[in-house]
């Protein structure tokens, strides 16, 4: 397990604006890749990516379906 963020750190992870809005949207329901990318218009391995940032900084939890 790696060490929690620093306040910077976070503020880095939160200050690009896809994955403000990705966490906008997961505050609402959970959602699919697929979801996301329909929802935000942008490429899957954009989500993708996007989605494991968030996961290393801790901010959200991932589940395989499929």
């Amino acid at each position: 397990m790696s060490a929690p963020l620093s306040t910077t750190e976070l503020l880095v992870v939160l200050a690009e604006p896809t994955r403000l809005r990705i966490l906008n949207c997961l505050a609402a329901a959970p959602l699919f890749v697929s979801d996301l990318q329909a929802i935000l218009g942008v490429p899957q391995p954009t989500v993708s990516r996007h989605l494991k940032v968030l996961k290393e900084a801790g901010l959200i939890r991932g589940e395989v379906d499929g």
